[in-house]
């Protein structure tokens, strides 16, 4: 009979930390080779963690622990986070908040906006950092409340919720070390009864200080300091640290996206022992029975089709024989024959990892069922006497060995809590993935691969091992680019590579995340993405064949074009169309008017599309002679059909004017006009392009004379045309173009609309049909054109939105920044990827996923965590015995000595409000460098902290601080200013040091 699978739930991504392995692999690696990752301390390393001298002494304190190394680094700048909140978090919320955040990278979804309803069940162990801050004595109650927020269990499910922006139920779990299983119960059932879509189950128990136990006779804690499960020398738990994070969806829902998952959870069950047991602290057979039948139950298998056991597995010798005896009657009962089912122990690897050890367990099982592989128990050498084995179904495994029991693989998981609260998971090996369709596996002109971070150092290691996995296992780069722009967060620093395969991103992101070619980097500024201003370039910038670049890497592109191509006449459309895509198409026909502005009006009306249907939407528009009616159709001065006819007028009115040539000359405006004077010839200036570059035009004769009698007293260029644009020889075009002009109809741009006569036009300023006329013949006062545009949009990006990268550097020579699309002659898809890429590497929205060929997600390397060490002066081992608590009163100033008879008490020191506010940032944010304009919310401060800020200001004034005024004022430099207001009106006793 077929198992109903509407019920299942699929793994989709993991994250843990875990003693002894610097990721998840070399942990599976350790597990596979049975090795013990605990650490031994020497007492100078106990005594450096703050453990006391007496019971680093204490003959009977064993000094192991599954340490997890670097507990107290944290990417706090990632998760917004002050230095100084960091400080007071519990190293455990602070790693579940990273591993939370690597989990959802690992599924291929963005930690900061992923479109699912996403639920948070968490669970942590006791702080010991809260602890160790309440030992000093010192905690003032304001920041005892910080302490508590940041450590007390209550509050971590919402944290992860708030700080990764997700919206489902948030639920802290708590029952002991059986937690983090019941979580994973609970999150289950709230994926089935439809109260979010995708559940993260987070546990952490990480031990603070990291050091040992002190051994009493007859307890549950190892003399040797070695857990040995189900071994006849087995005499105790040793504790570990660790922090365990599984990401949960339907399975159904996640196979229709293309996850592939871990594995698939069939059924979970949680009960409690009741009082029919020995004491509260210890377990019973009975519960742990009825939890495996029921996790069996809800899963719809019977023991028959288990292979693989994870135990709870602590290696005291009362838990052990109870614990074998439930799995052995429970899978016994459901059909499992004797010796079919090997067991598992993870605590023989790392110690009990208390609160994160049932989801850790669930990690390895899912490990187990995937890679078909058992592993052994770590350090096993003979089964415990006291455990019954007589037709029992589990057999405990010394070494690593291929799966040998049933298929589909299926494994239990238990776990069980001090106080009774027992879990039992059941799982089963990953479905078979789906085919790739043909679709995908069509390559692609190139691909844009896009990395971030919130740092730049963050942000180079990501890239390197990125690009290491790349080299490595070489995925498909379909794969690669779409998990990358749709799985992870756009952070403020950021790296955008563009290559014709995965060998060449994976060269690239290991090149040291350096610029170069196909390599962008930039940071997102602080103020927001800058203005965007597209510009349509003239006649001169085309070449043939120059659709393709576009065609090949801006969807949209081609759609529009052909629409574009639609409202011309067909013949010439179809000479367009060839034209467009044919690098062999003749160069020389191509240059001649009637081809080349339609040509070009084409390609930049479509390219302008295709950017607005990637999120780039222009906040003005600018262009160059030709370029200007594209300009002006993109603003909505003219339809598009209206536009398509006149420019096609225009082309062939001036190819049938006389013969002219223009000059491009290295000198601005004055300079020319003095040297047209100078040399007497019949020439006229043609374009002022910028302070520096002019154009003069005339017949082919007069400015080849004009060539030769500059004799290089300024730079001249020829330029590639053979008509005499915007001088006298074009006026036999005006009569036509006026003509046609006066049946179109023209309305207010849009958007502002820089014209060539250098007039900024702003949405609503009628325009009149002749100026498209005047235009052609007028000069070209580029230069006006483009400081208008920076007068009303400073700081704008101008876009080169067509062939060449002309107008880009005229726009740098106005101070305006500029990124031609396709910048050489023989630009590539791949160029202009690039460009994309480093627009969005400069904040602009890009619609990333709009590039991406057809792909599925994919398992790549996550954010790279190696935040600054935190560790709270509160918290701190304290050798030298106590000390100041940040924030607490320091001793008390020396008094002045009394003054003597006639004396005159001097008048106290004036306040100096800006070293107060600064030194109060400082001390509530943990920022040492502080700019004037920075913001306290962008620095990690909330309305919680605004008020301790303004009750700090009003002790020192003498006066109340509204709060309301601080939170306006946002910047260091606004809320001096308004201190500064309220100091001048304090009573003047306020006013000392």
């Amino acid at each position: 009979m077929t198992r109903d699978r509407s019920l299942d739930i699929a793994v989709t991504g993991i994250s843990g930390r875990f003693p002894g392995s610097a990721d998840l692999a070399a942990w599976w690696d350790a597990l596979v080779e049975g090795r013990v990752l605990t650490t031994r301390y020497d007492k100078r390393r106990l005594r450096e963690a703050g453990v006391p001298q007496s019971l680093v002494d204490d003959p009977e304190f064993v000094p192991v622990h599954g340490h997890l190394p670097d507990a107290d680094r944290f990417e706090n700048a990632l998760f917004r986070v002050s230095p100084r909140e960091a400080e007071m978090m519990d190293p455990q919320h602070r790693m579940m908040l990273e591993c939370a955040w690597a989990a959802l990278e690992d599924a291929g979804t963005s930690p900061l906006d992923t479109p699912l309803t996403t639920g948070v069940y968490a669970s942590a162990s006791g702080s010991g950092y809260l602890r160790a801050m309440l030992a000093g004595g010192g905690l003032d109650p304001m920041t005892l409340e910080d302490a508590i927020h940041g450590n007390e269990p209550d509050f971590m499910a919402s944290l992860i919720s708030y700080k990764l922006n997700l919206t489902g139920p948030a639920v802290a779990v708590q029952t002991a070390c059986s937690s983090s299983l019941v979580a994973l119960h609970t999150a289950v059932q709230a994926l089935l009864n439809g109260e979010c879509d995708q559940a993260l189950v987070v546990g952490a128990g990480v031990a603070y200080p990291q050091a040992g136990h002190l051994h009493v006779p007859g307890g549950i804690h190892s003399a040797a300091g070695a857990c040995r499960p189900f071994d006849e020398q087995a005499d105790g738990v040793v504790a570990g640290s660790g922090v365990a994070c599984v990401l949960l969806r339907r399975l159904e829902d996640a196979l229709a996206d293309g996850v592939e998952p871990y594995g698939v959870v069939l059924g979970t069950a949680v009960n409690n022992d009741g009082s029919a047991k020995a004491g509260y602290y210890a377990p019973s057979a009975g519960g742990q029975e009825a939890v495996i039948r029921a996790a069996l139950e809800a899963a719809d298998v019977d023991g028959a089709s288990i292979g693989y056991l994870e135990t709870h597995g602590t290696g005291t010798r009362v838990g052990d024989p109870i614990e074998w005896s439930a799995a052995s009657s429970a899978l016994r009962a459901a059909g499992a024959a004797p010796g079919q089912i090997a067991v598992g122990a993870l605590k023989a690897n790392t110690g009990h990892l208390d609160n994160a050890a049932g989801l850790a367990g669930l990690i390895k099982a899912l490990f187990v069922v995937r890679e078909g592989v058992v592993p052994p128990v770590a350090g096993f050498t003979r089964l415990n006497p006291l455990l019954d084995t007589e037709d029992s179904p589990l057999y405990v495994p010394s070494a690593a060995a291929p799966w040998s029991g049933p298929e589909p693989r299926r494994a239990g998981v238990s776990s069980f809590g001090v106080g009774g609260t027992n879990a039992h998971a059941v799982v089963e090996a990953p479905p078979a993935p789906a085919p790739r369709s043909e679709g995908q596996d069509r390559p692609r002109a190139g691909y844009l691969a896009l990395l971030s971070a919130a740092d730049g150092e963050a942000l180079a290691r990501s890239a390197d091992r990125l690009g290491r996995h790349l080299l490595a296992l070489a995925p498909e780069a379909a794969d690669v680019t779409r998990t990358l722009a749709t799985g992870r967060a756009a952070l403020p620093e950021r790296l955008a590579v563009a290559g014709r395969n995965t060998a060449d991103l994976a060269a690239r992101l290991t090149a040291g995340a350096t610029a170069g070619a196909g390599i962008v980097r930039g940071r997102v500024p602080e103020s927001g993405a800058a203005p965007l201003v597209l510009a349509f370039p003239g006649q001169g910038a085309q070449r043939p064949g120059m659709a393709l670049p576009f065609a090949e890497a801006l969807p949209g592109f081609a759609e529009a074009l052909a629409a574009c191509l639609g409202t011309f006449e067909p013949a010439l459309a179809a000479e367009l169309e060839h034209a467009l895509h044919d690098p062999a198409f003749p160069e020389e026909e191509l240059a001649r008017t009637r081809l080349a502005q339609p040509a070009l009006f084409a390609v930049e009306y479509a390219v302008a599309a295709a950017l607005r249907g990637l999120g780039l939407v222009p906040q003005a528009v600018i262009g160059h002679s030709l370029g200007e009616v594209t300009a002006a159709c993109v603003a909505g001065v003219l339809e598009l059909p209206d536009a398509a006819r006149f420019v096609t007028l225009r082309g062939r009115a001036m190819q049938d004017c006389p013969e002219g040539a223009m000059l491009a000359l290295g000198c601005g405006e004055d300079a020319a006009r003095e040297l047209l004077a100078a040399g007497g010839l019949p020439l006229e200036l043609a374009a002022v392009n910028s302070p520096d570059a002019a154009v003069v035009a005339g017949t082919p004769e007069a400015v080849a004379e004009f060539d030769t009698w500059l004799d290089g007293r300024v730079a001249t260029h020829r330029l590639r045309t053979t008509r005499a644009f915007h001088s006298a020889l074009v006026e036999p075009a005006l009569p036509l173009l006026t003509a046609e002009l006066s049946r179109t109809a023209v309305h207010p741009p849009a958007l502002p609309w820089a014209a060539n006569d250098g007039r900024l036009l702003l949405p609503g300023t009628e325009v009149a049909a002749d100026s498209f006329a005047a235009a052609a013949r007028n000069p070209v006062r580029f230069t006006r054109a483009l400081d208008a545009l920076a007068r009303h949009l400073p700081g704008a990006l101008v876009v080169e939105a067509g062939p060449g990268r002309t107008l880009s550097a005229l726009a740098e020579a106005a101070d305006l920044t500029a990124v031609p699309l396709a910048a050489g002659r023989a630009a590539r898809a791949e160029d202009v990827l690039e460009a994309l890429g480093a627009l969005w590497t400069m904040g602009q929205p890009l619609a990333a996923d709009r590039l991406c060929a057809e792909g599925r997600p994919v398992r790549l390397p996550g954010y790279s965590f190696a935040g600054p060490r935190r560790t709270a002066p509160e918290a701190a081992a304290r050798p030298d015995g106590p000390r100041r608590l940040a924030g607490a009163p320091g001793p008390a100033a020396p008094q002045a000595q009394s003054t003597g008879a006639g004396e005159q008490p001097a008048d106290p020191a004036p306040l100096d409000v800006p070293a107060l506010v600064t030194g109060l940032w400082a001390e509530l944010l943990g920022h040492q460098e502080i700019a004037a304009a920075a913001d306290f919310f962008a620095l990690g401060g909330d309305s919680l902290l605004v008020t301790r800020l303004a009750r700090r200001l009003g002790a020192a004034l003498g006066v109340r601080v509204p709060i309301r005024e601080l939170l306006l004022a946002r910047t260091l430099e606004r809320q001096t200013e308004v201190v500064a207001a309220l100091a001048d009106r304090a009573p003047a006793a306020a006013a000392t040091g």
